[in-house]
């Protein structure tokens, strides 16, 4: 009989629905980084960088001393607070410095199609050896198909005389996308070598990594307080840290590490082109602007290639 078993549908390995889950919710949550900048255009990548990782530290540090009250408190060895360090530059503070500099260069567009093409680079370097190559190719040609529909709307759209910040906005969202590729495929292995340590655990150290790094960020090169204070739209920009600090960074990092945990490299990889998806709803929303017919096609090449990749690993 073809029943579901603990709330599974039958057929399925254990913990590959909650696993999509977790990373479908993860990109829904990582897509508001990429209009937090429209949202507050007053303040500069720096600014909003510190805030952001500032507010997601501090969230940390609340609940580390709260389960220290409570008797479960575990602290990190000297490795494992080197890892969190040193991960959290990857994929927290010095991704999401490149992504807002690529934002505030050359829109919001561009650098999220440049940051769609994650999942392809996850997928092809983190498959599981027992999956076979042709398994992966619909899902492949499904988000690079979506991408091209992308590419030929975000040309269509670049009008005369952005050639510099263009450039420099591509520059800047190739290495946020190659400091993301790292971090995903390196987070993944280090969760698989330390079962001990729970993803929202984890989610606190790298929050805590990440805001000692925001603060070395403000002492060298952020605004002094009384001008952030003092500047139109402060609390338009403390609330896109709060909102970007806490969900997209402290729950979306909670939501990956759990996505992480329990598929490969590979489908988790797949899973963040719904940030892409994601990041375009919500610039569009933000714009007050009706996608283009391609932009909807491309879109559902996107979920198309999502339902390709989980089919291919289940």
């Amino acid at each position: 009989m073809n029943v579901a078993v603990m709330g599974r549908p039958s057929g399925w390995p254990p913990g590959m629905v909650t696993g999509i889950l977790a990373g479908v919710g993860a990109g829904a949550f990582w897509g508001t980084t990429f209009v937090a900048p429209l949202i507050a255009p007053g303040f500069s990548s720096i600014d909003l960088t510190v805030g952001r990782y500032l507010a997601c530290g501090l969230l940390s540090v609340v609940l580390l001393l709260w389960a220290a009250l409570r008797g479960n408190a575990q602290r990190p060895t000297l490795a494992q607070a080197g890892a969190a360090l040193w991960l959290s530059l990857l994929g927290y503070t010095g991704y999401y410095l490149l992504l807002v500099l690529a934002i505030q260069a050359a829109g919001a567009a561009l650098p999220v199609l440049v940051i769609g093409t994650i999942p392809l680079w996850i997928m092809l370097l983190g498959k599981p050896r027992g999956l076979l190559w042709r398994s992966l190719v619909p899902g492949l040609l499904l988000t690079v198909a979506g991408m091209v529909l992308m590419m030929q709307v975000t040309e269509h759209g670049q009008g005369d005389g952005e050639g510099t910040n263009l450039w420099l906005g591509i520059a800047y969202a190739v290495l946020a996308m190659l400091s993301w590729t790292a971090f995903g495929l390196l987070n993944a292995r280090w969760l698989a070598r330390h079962p001990e340590v729970n993803s929202t655990l984890w989610a606190n150290w790298l929050g805590v990594a990440a805001g000692a790094g925001a603060l070395a960020i403000w002492a060298v090169a952020g605004t002094d307080l009384a001008s952030l204070v003092s500047r139109p739209g402060f609390g338009t920009f403390v609330a896109v840290c709060a909102v970007t600090g806490i969900g997209a960074a402290w729950v979306a990092s909670v939501l990956w590490n759990m996505a992480s945990r329990r598929l490969s490299a590979s489908l988790a990889g797949q899973l963040i082109v719904s940030e892409t998806v994601f990041g375009l709803v919500y610039s569009f929303a933000w714009d007050g602007a009706w996608p283009a017919a391609l932009q909807w096609a491309a879109c559902a090449l996107f979920v198309l290639g999502i339902l390709a990749s989980i089919k291919a690993h289940r």
